[in-house]
């Protein structure tokens, strides 16, 4: 079993993997829209993303679950009306703010 240092090292590796191959910038963007919400659906991280980037729902989508499930520093929360909210884990937050940045 591995222990919670080892567990941050091997999500920090995966971070890093998965955003050197960031070249517009929205994989980095999404992860600092889940640092300033706290916590966020899928529509609003479109709505956010689409003044800036030419994005689409089913492309965001399937970013928040790549970063959900094989990174898993997310959590997803369903409400009564099934649309999941996702949120950072705290125990990731301070990879996420050292490996992206907070402008």
């Amino acid at each position: 079993m591995r222990s919670p240092s080892e567990i941050k090292r091997v999500i920090e590796g995966r971070l890093k993997s998965y955003l050197s191959r960031d070249k517009t910038g929205i994989r980095r963007e999404v992860l600092r829209l889940f640092l300033s919400f706290k916590s966020v659906t899928i529509t609003e991280l479109v709505a956010e993303l689409q003044q800036r980037f030419s994005v689409t729902f089913h492309a965001i989508a399937s970013m928040v679950g790549i970063i959900a499930s094989r990174i898993g520093i997310l959590r997803a929360i369903r409400n009564a009306d099934g649309v999941n909210t996702y949120r950072l884990k705290e125990k990731y937050i301070d990879i996420v703010v050292r490996i992206v940045g907070v402008t």
